[in-house]
């Protein structure tokens, strides 16, 4: 009797001790860029959007049509353990996972083709004085 509520026991343990989901790790972010930097330039319109580093895999800025800004981590949520950078499409309103074939949404990071189910990791974005404050 006790073997078998050993064995049970081990095999509950081994069931549970599976990934706790595929999800970005948390990196610490922290970063000021001044609006006039000519790496963000592109944010001076509506639908712009610039790569900068930080983050697992760089972060995205992109600059919503309201003029509110976003801030993504490029690393793709499908198989994130894989660091695959999302890269700009050609409408600059999606991004693509190259190792996937995922497609998100920049206006909400959302996946808006399968593999990926979950949203781009997002960051808080502030802009104060011509700055761009990126945190989490």
């Amino acid at each position: 009797m006790r073997k078998i509520f050993l064995l049970i026991t081990l095999s509950l343990a081994f069931i549970s001790c599976g990934k706790s989901g595929d999800v970005v790790p948390n990196v610490s972010v922290n970063i000021q860029i001044a609006l006039t930097d000519p790496r963000v330039s592109a944010l001076n319109v509506a639908g712009g959007s610039a790569f900068i580093g930080g983050g697992v895999a760089g972060i995205i800025l992109y600059r919503e049509t309201d003029g509110s800004y976003a801030a993504y981590d490029r690393c793709s949520s499908y198989q994130p353990q894989n660091h695959c950078a999302v890269t700009l499409d050609a409408s600059g309103f999606t991004v693509t996972d190259p190792c996937s074939g995922s497609k998100f949404s920049l206006a909400d990071g959302t996946p808006v083709k399968a593999p990926a189910t979950r949203s781009l990791k997002s960051y808080t974005i502030n802009v104060s004085n011509f700055e761009i404050f990126v945190s989490n």
